[in-house]
């Protein structure tokens, strides 16, 4: 069902955030539906889950003498091949047809909502380990956990609508980018002279 749930959903086609439709194409009844997963809520919960899971065996970064460079790129390149499978796509368009309020999204998917807020700590406990051994400050650890998704999106949609751009070289800036940032966070802070203009 769940199989069946990402391939439905990967088409982005009329109606295919639909538990009743993924029920018809894989010739159940919605009773078995139900049965499984309790509800639309459910369903969508158990999709994320499972989907959640083959990501995170994407992302395991197991090479600790890999320098910060190579560890950067490998993140951004996985998540650059991954945001075409169906697994992606599938949750791109779940999510677009979830409320986009939290209080609202929480009220009407409980469960959904939950495991949506457990990708986010997942992924930030990915950045963490990859970086745990390189001395790279906490707070800009979590910075670029919450930057490179959407950064990672927005390259991808240039991908689809088509362009001009080269978007090897948009890989590489933002590589280049988040390295600098990281290598800075582990050097001692520059003590500057007092400028004599602020002294008056």
């Amino acid at each position: 069902m769940l199989k069946a749930a990402v391939r439905s959903l990967a088409t982005g086609g009329p109606g295919a955030v639909s538990a009743s439709k993924i029920a018809r194409e894989i010739g159940a009844t919605w009773g078995a539906v139900k049965y499984q997963f309790g509800d639309n809520d459910g369903l969508w919960a158990a999709v994320l889950h499972y989907t959640a899971e083959r990501r995170a065996e994407m992302l395991t970064f197991t090479d600790t003498a890999a320098p910060l460079h190579q560890r950067v790129a490998s993140i951004i390149d996985t998540l650059y091949a991954g945001l075409t499978s169906p697994d992606s796509r599938a949750i791109e368009n779940l999510r677009a047809a979830l409320p986009r309020d939290h209080t609202e999204l929480e009220q009407l998917y409980p469960r959904t909502a939950a495991e949506l807020a457990s990708w986010g700590h997942g992924w930030l406990r990915t950045c963490q380990n990859a970086f745990a051994d390189l001395g790279v400050a906490p707070d800009r650890v979590e910075e670029i956990a919450a930057l490179i998704p959407g950064a990672m999106r927005g390259i991808n949609s240039e991908r689809q609508l088509g362009t001009y751009s080269d978007l090897d070289k948009a890989r590489r800036g933002l590589t280049n980018a988040i390295v600098a940032y990281l290598e800075d966070s582990g050097r001692p802070a520059v003590r500057r002279s007092p400028d004599p203009d602020q002294q008056r």
